[in-house]
């Protein structure tokens, strides 16, 4: 069974949803778009100057970048990836968000 297979929507919605992905990450990667953070964007100032937010926009956006490559990854080779796939994928994401979490709280620190 291939991950194809498991899809039953339309085959434009993932190619939006990768588009979205890469704006957003290309917009925190270039230190921009903190607002799209959250937690940091509803911090009070008192909170919000103890970290770096140009730190703190890279990892989420290079967080994202990880996602989006997933998804195109998937979007390009739905036919030939396996449908165990999916949980591959899911594991990566899951591992990803972990990193982030963490970097956020410990580097990003000022």
């Amino acid at each position: 069974m291939k991950l194809a297979d498991l899809s039953s929507g339309a085959d434009w919605i993932i190619w939006v949803v990768f588009v979205i992905f890469l704006v957003v990450s290309i917009m925190l990667l270039s230190g921009h778009g903190s607002w799209f953070i959250s937690g940091y964007n509803a911090a009070p100032k008192e909170e919000k100057a103890k970290y770096d937010e140009k730190k703190l926009c890279r990892t989420a956006g290079f967080g994202m970048a990880v996602i989006a490559v997933l998804i195109l990854v998937m979007g390009l080779f739905e036919d030939l990836l396996p449908a165990g796939f999916a949980y591959i994928s899911l594991g990566v994401v899951g591992v990803d968000c972990l990193v982030i979490i963490i970097v956020s709280h410990t580097i990003c620190k000022k």
